[in-house]
C-alpha cells in the first residue's frame, strides 16, 4: 500500500493577509463562537515554516506508526463509549466530562473546518497533521485547565503558539486579551495569563505528535506531570479578580464595565 502524497499540488500557497485577519477577528469578538473566524485567521497568518516541521515527523518512526494507528483522531474522540471504558480518573474521562458538559464533538469541529474549506480535502501528510493540530483543541482545554471563557480560549491559542508558533494562534490571544482589558476596568492579570500559557506549551512536548489512544489511557495528574504542564496561576487570578468585582469572566466580551 502506497503512502500518500506528502504536500498535494493544488494545494495553495499560503500568503499573509494581516488585514484580513484584523476584519475576521472583529468577526470573532462579535461572536466568540463563531469558529469559522479562527479559521478564516489561520489561513491569514500562515506559519511558513510549519511545513518542514510536518515532514520531519511524518517521516519519522513514530510518525509513520501514528499514521498507521490513528488516521483519523475524531474517530477515536468522539466514541464516548470507548473512551469511558479507560480507567477512571483518565484523560479520557476527563475529556469525555468536559465535552458532553459544554456540548461539543470532534465531529463538530471537523464540520465547521469544512464549512470553511468547501469540503476540500487533498488526501495528503499536511493535511493529516494539520487535522490533528485541529482535533486535539478541546483535549488542550482538558490538559490545561483552561475553561471555555474568553480568556480561557485566548490561552489555550497562547500555549498552542508555545507548541506551533503559528502567527494566527498569537495574534488572535493577544488581540482578545487587548479586547478584554479594553471592556473591562480590572487589575485581573490578562496579559500575564497569555504569556505565561505561552511558556507552559513551549515547555510541553506536542500534543498532536503524541499517541492520543496511550495518552487518553493515563491518569491525567500523570499526564499533565509527564507532559511539564503546570497549574495556570494567572487564569486562575485572573478569575478570582474578576469574580470579586462582580464581573463574570464568561462573559468578558460583552458591554464595558463601570467604573
Amino acid at each position: 500500500m502506497s503512502e500518500p502524497v506528502f504536500r498535494h499540488p493544488e494545494r495553495p500557497v499560503p500568503k499573509f493577509r494581516p488585514f484580513r485577519a484584523m476584519h475576521h477577528f472583529r468577526k470573532l469578538i462579535a461572536d466568540k463562537e463563531d469558529t469559522e473566524q479562527v479559521f478564516h485567521i489561520f489561513q491569514c497568518l500562515p506559519r511558513l515554516k510549519l511545513v518542514d516541521e510536518i515532514r520531519a515527523f511524518v517521516y519519522s518512526d513514530f510518525g509513520r506508526q501514528l499514521r498507521l494507528s490513528e488516521p483519523n483522531l475524531p474517530d477515536i474522540l468522539d466514541d464516548h463509549d470507548r473512551l469511558r471504558a479507560m480507567p477512571k480518573g483518565s484523560v479520557a474521562h476527563a475529556y469525555v466530562d468536559f465535552m458532553e458538559r459544554e456540548g461539543l464533538s470532534a465531529a463538530g469541529l471537523v464540520a465547521e473546518y469544512d464549512r470553511f474549506q468547501g469540503n476540500r480535502r487533498y488526501g495528503d501528510m499536511v493535511e493529516w497533521y494539520v487535522n490533528r493540530l485541529r482535533d486535539t483543541h478541546d483535549l488542550l482545554h482538558v490538559l490545561t485547565g483552561y475553561g471555555r471563557d474568553a480568556l480561557g480560549e485566548a490561552s489555550v491559542l497562547a500555549f498552542t503558539y508555545g507548541q506551533n508558533p503559528s502567527p494566527g494562534n498569537i495574534f488572535i490571544a493577544y488581540m482578545a486579551a487587548l479586547n478584554m482589558t479594553r471592556t473591562i476596568r480590572s487589575d485581573a492579570p490578562v496579559f500575564k495569563a497569555v504569556g505565561e500559557a505561552k511558556r507552559l506549551g513551549k515547555a510541553c512536548p506536542r500534543i498532536a505528535e503524541q499517541s492520543m489512544l496511550s495518552l487518553l489511557a493515563e491518569p491525567l495528574a500523570a499526564a499533565r506531570k509527564r507532559l511539564n504542564i503546570d497549574e495556570p496561576h494567572y487564569y486562575a487570578m485572573a478569575h478570582q479578580k474578576l469574580r470579586a468585582r462582580g464581573i463574570d469572566p464568561y462573559n468578558l466580551l460583552g458591554k464595558p464595565q463601570p467604573a
